[in-house]
């Protein structure tokens, strides 16, 4: 039986922001650029029925119930709140390598980061930094998985696949700007493409 999976979305300084669950546990947060990109993608992961879920508990049942979870993470977040605990998942379309770097990924704490060479020795491949950065890419819950976290070996930003959103700068900066919420600065590598990707420190263009 395909599993019901309910969507909300909220506000972001980026643009809207969908969540969405299943009664096992979110299983995306995505801000992309049109209606119809969630439900293309949840699609292909699931085949299922996709509903619009308020994000309220209670409301809908258990997948109401995680939806609520990943949409009061996501508010925190947002707001530079340490969340808490986080929401249960639901990645079990996904392969096993990247749900093990996935939840690697997870366990780093709020205001911390991790390189990709430090995800690959917790995983036990420690000469797999590499193929850690392409699990990383393919996160389908970010924020709430915080691959945001995850930073270059040098202490520079690395790169940020986000959810495909915008160009390279435009997600440095959304990674930039989620990282200072939680406190943390990054070294710069290249200042110019800094200034180029036109976001200030509201999250809001400048």
């Amino acid at each position: 039986m395909l599993p019901e999976v309910r969507i909300a979305r909220v506000d972001g300084p980026w643009g809207p922001i969908a969540i969405a669950a299943t009664a096992r546990g979110v299983v995306a947060v995505h801000w992309l650029p049109g209606e119809e990109a969630i439900e293309t993608a949840l699609g292909r992961r699931f085949g299922s029925r996709r509903d619009e879920g308020d994000g309220k508990e209670g409301h809908g049942g258990a997948a109401d119930d995680r939806l609520a979870d990943g949409r009061r993470a996501v508010e925190s977040l947002l707001d530079g709140r340490d969340p808490g605990p986080l929401p249960p998942f639901d990645l079990s379309d996904r392969p096993a390598w990247d749900r093990a770097v996935l939840g690697a990924v997870a366990d780093i704490p709020w205001g911390r980061t991790a390189s990709y060479g430090e995800i690959a020795r917790r995983v036990g491949a420690p000469r797999a930094a590499r193929a850690v950065g392409g699990a990383v890419g393919r996160n389908p819950i970010g924020l709430l998985i915080p691959c945001h976290r995850v930073i270059a070996a040098d202490g520079t930003i690395g790169g940020y696949g986000g959810t495909a959103w915008g160009s390279r700068d435009d997600r440095l900066a959304i990674k930039r700007w989620i990282l200072g919420r939680e406190g943390v600065i990054v070294r710069e590598r290249d200042e110019a493409g800094v200034r180029a990707s036109g976001w200030g420190a509201s999250g809001r263009p400048r």
